[in-house]
């Protein structure tokens, strides 16, 4: 149960009673919440705020109505006005003991929002697959999987989605820099011809040999593709290359299929070691040999939202290729853009955004209701755009929400950690989760907003500290369950029928207050698209839990487990049982295993019952 709804619904129910007349929709900004400060009680309310205008009525007045008829509820101890119209009530202790049951009950489904009826569509990671997976798309990846996992907690249907960005220039380099190391191969063979010679005369300077050979620049040169160049020899041999040494007709794009695949296979076993299982792969380059943006372009064109135009220069420094011409636009202005969009080149091939409208119009056919897209920070400017694209293409009935996550500096003894080898230019995601494991790395992705920067210290995240949040909530829930094995492993059923008056002391209370305020959490987090709040939840209850497991040590009063006392032990199992339960359900949400014991090392300590 989720006790701010049900007070809300109080709330709601005195104000009725209170202003008959009130029409619902006066109600529909009331919240009940946590109080800023928690020594004003359970729970604050703004509804005297929100209700007093068009009730008539000055907020202080009402506030004060209201307390009268909250205070009568069997489960508010008290309902106090305060500032301008606001409301503070605190619960009664019985009311706030029975919460622990209806977890037990619950296991960990506890939290779980009613279904909804949305279908929402979660895109994230996305990388252009032209070489390992780094550490920005980890971000990426954790902040869009828990995301995803935390609305399908909310109640809604979720649909993890990876977008194959395999159309493009990128990906046209990708396969010619896989054409250079089949050519490295075949010269390495033997193979027949001036390139090759050249190629085995010089081996230190095969990338410049090609470059200046093909007329152009190799924007790839990682180790990574040595094993594509080997399987698309092996495959297709010296028919890649004419007599000239230039790619033979056929053979970029045999190339670029190639590496696409074979880097798609490494991204998936990427995503995998990380705990990331996307429900659907889309092709970039499927979606429009389908028609999607044609479609898209028609559909707009339709609705008098598609033009031939010319565009303002660029805002600041003009570039100095810059000139004017007719373009193919779209009329994204009149859904809040800064300036329309270009759809086609003025050579009439479809531009990056126009590919993107292909996508989205899938999305929308497909029948979602809500998109949510993970991008990185310098995708910010792209936000505007594409949520006019979606507004038009859908008659502003599907919503588009884009989270922008920030770049992740990883440092090793206070110092930025040299690049990959392997990669040529950055740290790999492998690279990360064989340094300190894939719970450390999703937990502590999580534990800065996604727009910020954030430092990634590998020395700090294996530590075994308060300071190391990834520690601080594991060894509460081995702690957990070190003091159930000592008391057998009682079952939920047994717990939830445990006398639980004994729990009275301030630390037990606020404990059973912060589980009570999962359902919650889960709720706000979602709305907000947020999933960070989680790894600051389950923090704090970790903190509550070390807090009381701590004060055990001090008072044998406060222990876990007291023989002499079976009442009261069976009450504190009943709570620790509960703790654990919600630590599990948030651990969910983040994509992180919870452990059965934990050692610190520091101490040379295992987590043994209180």
């Amino acid at each position: 149960m989720d006790i701010f709804a049900a007070l809300r619904a109080r709330v709601i129910a005195a104000l009725a009673e209170l202003l008959p007349e009130l029409p619902p929709e006066a109600t529909a900004k009331v919240t009940v919440e946590p109080p800023r400060d928690p020594s004003h009680g359970d729970m604050a309310t703004n509804a005297a705020m929100v209700v007093a205008k068009p009730a008539g009525i000055a907020p202080p007045k009402l506030a004060a109505a209201l307390a009268e008829k909250l205070a009568a509820l069997p489960e508010v101890e008290s309902a106090t006005p305060a500032g301008p119209g606001f409301l503070n009530l605190r619960l009664r202790a019985d009311y706030v003991r029975a919460q622990i049951p209806e977890v037990l009950r619950a296991g960990e489904a506890f939290g779980q929002g009613a279904a909804t009826g949305q279908r929402v569509n979660v895109e994230y990671v996305s990388a252009n697959p032209t070489g390992p997976m780094h550490v920005g798309h980890c971000r990426g990846a954790v902040v869009g999987d828990a995301l995803a996992n935390l609305l399908a907690k909310a109640g809604h249907a979720v649909t993890k989605e990876y977008y194959i960005n395999d159309a493009g220039a990128q990906v046209q380099a990708l396969g010619q820099a896989a054409l250079w190391r089949a050519a490295e191969v075949l010269a390495a063979q033997g193979a027949a011809g001036l390139l090759f010679d050249a190629l085995r005369a010089a081996p230190a300077e095969a990338r410049a040999t090609i470059e200046a050979a093909w007329g152009t620049t190799l924007q790839y040169g990682g180790e990574y593709l040595v094993p594509v160049g080997a399987a698309l020899a092996a495959r297709d041999g010296a028919a890649l290359f004419d007599a000239d040494g230039r790619p033979a007709p056929g053979a970029a794009d045999a190339a670029r299929m190639l590496a696409v695949s074979m880097m798609m296979t490494e991204i998936r076993a990427d995503l995998a070691a990380l705990g990331v299982q996307q429900d659907i792969f889309i092709s970039e380059a499927e979606r429009v040999a389908a028609g999607d943006l044609d479609r898209a372009e028609a559909i707009l064109n339709g609705k008098g939202l598609v033009y031939r135009g010319t565009l303002e220069p660029p805002k600041g420094k003009t570039p100095d290729d810059w000139e004017p011409r007719e373009q193919t636009l779209f009329r994204s202005t009149q859904f809040g853009d800064d300036t329309d969009r270009a759809l086609r080149k003025s050579d009439g091939s479809g531009t990056y955004f126009a590919n993107d409208l292909a996508n989205h119009l899938h999305k929308i056919d497909r029948g979602f209701d809500a998109l949510v897209h993970v991008w990185g920070a310098d995708h910010g400017g792209y936000v505007k755009r594409m949520k006019a694209a979606v507004a038009a293409l859908s008659d502003s009935r599907v919503s588009l929400d884009v989270v922008l996550t920030q770049i992740v500096h990883v440092l090793k003894n206070g110092e930025p950690v040299r690049m990959s080898k392997r990669a040529g230019s950055y740290i790999t995601l492998s690279d990360l989760i064989d340094e300190v494991g894939r719970d450390a790395v999703r937990f502590t992705m999580l534990t800065r907003k996604s727009d910020a920067q954030m430092e990634f210290d590998l020395d700090r995240v294996v530590e075994q500290s308060r300071d190391n949040p990834v520690f601080y909530v594991q060894y509460a829930h081995a702690r957990i369950r070190s003091v159930l094995r000592a008391a057998g492993d009682p079952g939920p059923d047994s717990l939830a029928a445990a006398p639980l008056e004994t729990l009275s002391d301030p630390a037990e209370l606020a404990l059973i207050r912060r589980i009570a305020a999962w359902p919650r959490t889960v709720e706000a987090a979602a709305a907000a698209r947020e999933p960070h709040r989680i790894a600051f939840y389950l923090n704090d209850l970790a903190g509550d839990f070390h807090l009381l497991w701590n004060r055990g040590r001090d008072d044998a009063t406060l222990r876990f487990i007291r023989a002499e006392e079976p009442q009261s032990t069976q009450a504190r199992l009943a709570l620790v049982a509960a703790t654990g339960v919600v630590l599990r359900s948030g651990m969910a949400v983040m994509g992180v295993t919870p452990v059965e014991e934990l050692r610190d090392e520091r101490k040379g300590e295992s987590a043994e019952p209180a």
